[in-house]
């Protein structure tokens, strides 16, 4: 089975002989992962493997591996905590699923809800992401304060101005 990667289903390939599925050390060597992250966020939700082997191993699938690269790239360039990756991921998948409820709805009423449902979707999307931005000025503006003062620091010491001579102190 081909998986979507944000609603971890899927559907019948049609290779006879499927995807090619891969146990746990090699979607951690693909993916710069542990395995003990993968299996957490299997834990936490996050994901659910292809398959199991008869050996009762975990088998992922290529979507998976998309997954779990798009997970570590909101945790670890993003800096998105796992209970907002876990939002991000629940909203990506009904907003598939919305798409095709749309599709093939054929009442307007019926369209204009499943559509109030996606905005609503949307906005709690980019309120999080507003967040997270406004959380990252933030920290921007008090790192160049921290530079602009050390600098001053510099500039006092290399002016031959001392802290003893009133000098500003290093933060």
């Amino acid at each position: 089975m081909v998986r979507n990667p944000a609603t971890g289903t899927g559907n019948p390939t049609s290779d006879p002989r499927g995807p090619r599925l891969l146990r746990i050390q090699e979607v951690a060597a693909e993916t710069g992962l542990t395995p003990r992250s993968i299996r957490y966020y299997e834990e936490f939700g996050l994901l659910r493997p292809a398959a199991r082997s008869q050996g009762d191993y975990r088998l992922y699938d290529t979507s998976d591996l998309e997954r779990l690269r798009f997970i570590r790239e909101l945790r670890d360039d993003a800096g998105f905590s796992l209970a907002e990756i876990g939002l991000l991921l629940e909203d990506e998948a009904a907003r598939i699923r919305d798409a095709e409820r749309f599709r093939a709805a054929g009442d307007v009423e019926e369209r204009k809800a499943i559509l109030r449902g996606l905005l609503e979707r949307i906005d709690r999307q980019v309120s999080t992401l507003e967040d997270k931005a406004t959380r990252l000025r933030a920290m921007i503006g008090e790192a160049n304060e921290r530079r602009e003062h050390l600098r001053a620091h510099l500039d006092d010491l290399e002016g031959g101005r001392s802290e003893h001579e009133g000098g500003v102190a290093a933060r």
